[in-house]
């Protein structure tokens, strides 16, 4: 079975997205959702919408091989193109909160973008194929139950990936032209997945 683990890194909406939005933002407030919310908190929430927002890096590694990143250096639809080739022989992915975040990421943006997957996964719940989500089996599917990757991975005794950074800190990184880091920071998530993945079947 060739499996694959994986992490994004998100950003905000880009500036070509933002007049829709402060359209979005102005229906919200007039009626009365998120009030107090102002036009910038409203844009950074994006960083979790596919819809809108973007994937700066795909951090990916294939069974035991090394890690590596898929970074276009801001050309999301070439790095979508890039992960479906890489997807098309892929039994297995896996990934801490895959299900409801990365994966599902991955395919709204394909949509936006117009990159057809080269993969049609079922996001059907209570199984562990063809996705494992590694938070999903860890709390074995109780509702409203979340435990994030760090947390997981020091109660397995291994070292935390967040050294330095962690997802809040992302775009902050960005602004401040450190890619670099967050590149790294994903790729360290990868690392720490594989190594849950493999303690939670007992390998």
């Amino acid at each position: 079975m060739k499996k694959l683990f994986l992490d994004i890194e998100t950003l905000p909406a880009e500036e070509d997205s933002h007049e829709a939005l402060r359209f979005l933002h102005k229906k919200a407030q007039e009626k009365n959702k998120n009030k107090n919310q102002d036009f910038e908190q409203y844009l950074l929430g994006t960083s979790f919408d596919g819809a809108f927002g973007r994937i700066l890096c795909i951090g990916y590694a294939i069974d035991d091989n090394p890690t590596d990143i898929l970074y276009e250096n801001g050309d999301e639809k070439e790095m979508l193109k890039k992960f479906w080739e890489i997807s098309k022989d892929i039994d297995l992915f896996i990934g801490h909160n895959v299900m409801d975040f990365d994966l599902r990421f991955i395919y709204q943006r394909s949509v936006v973008l117009g990159v057809e997957p080269s993969r049609k996964l079922s996001f059907a719940r209570y199984r562990s194929e063809p996705i494992y989500d590694t938070m999903r089996e860890w709390v074995k599917w109780a509702p409203m139950s979340n435990v994030g990757l760090e947390r997981l991975a020091l109660a397995l005794g291994i070292p935390s990936p967040k050294d330095g950074i962690d997802g809040s800190q992302v775009y902050d990184f960005y602004k401040e032209g450190k890619t670099q880091d967050i590149l790294d920071y994903c790729k360290r998530d990868v690392d720490t997945t594989r190594e849950v993945y493999k303690k939670m079947n007992f390998m």
